[in-house]
């Protein structure tokens, strides 16, 4: 079915077999925002938000939503990995820029790890800020950079 590794002959959905591929460095980078008020964010800066610190919750629900990845999308492998991180930092007078960055020794990337990072981490963002500010949006989650692996390294434009 056009070169799609989750799908077989007949078009089932499978898990991709990647017994056979070489254990590699992988390592995954994606970036999401979080437009809100500029009074959300000076909030959020001033730990002034009544369900505590922001970004130091986001941060951890990212860690935590990366780890569980596999149990969310349903054909990604469980990965053993090595290292996550996030940064979340105030950009301009509105904006929280979440960068995640994955790393694994493996058969399989962590694309979709990074990816559920960031995303669970906006939406621990909007959570915890929907009280004040329901206006809020979630942009641009998107793969920054891979690594590792048959197809090599990609970087966005």
């Amino acid at each position: 079915m056009s070169g799609l590794t989750h799908f077989d002959e007949a078009g089932n959905a499978v898990m991709v077999d990647v017994s056979a591929k070489d254990v590699t460095a992988r390592v995954a980078v994606a970036e999401g925002r979080v437009v809100v008020a500029p009074a959300t964010l000076a909030a959020i800066r001033d730990r002034a938000i009544a369900k505590g610190d922001v970004l130091a919750v986001a941060r951890l629900a990212g860690i935590m939503a990366a780890k569980r990845t596999a149990e969310l999308i349903p054909l990604c492998h469980p990965l053993p990995l090595a290292s996550v991180a996030l940064a979340l930092e105030p950009e301009g007078e509105d904006t929280v820029r979440i960068t995640a960055t994955v790393k694994v020794t493996g058969r399989t990337g962590v694309e979709m790890e990074a990816l559920t990072a960031v995303s669970v981490a906006a939406l621990t963002v909007y959570d915890m800020c929907k009280a004040i500010d329901r206006a809020m949006r979630i942009e641009g989650i998107r793969l920054l950079h891979k690594s590792g692996g048959r197809s090599g390294t990609y970087d966005a434009p």
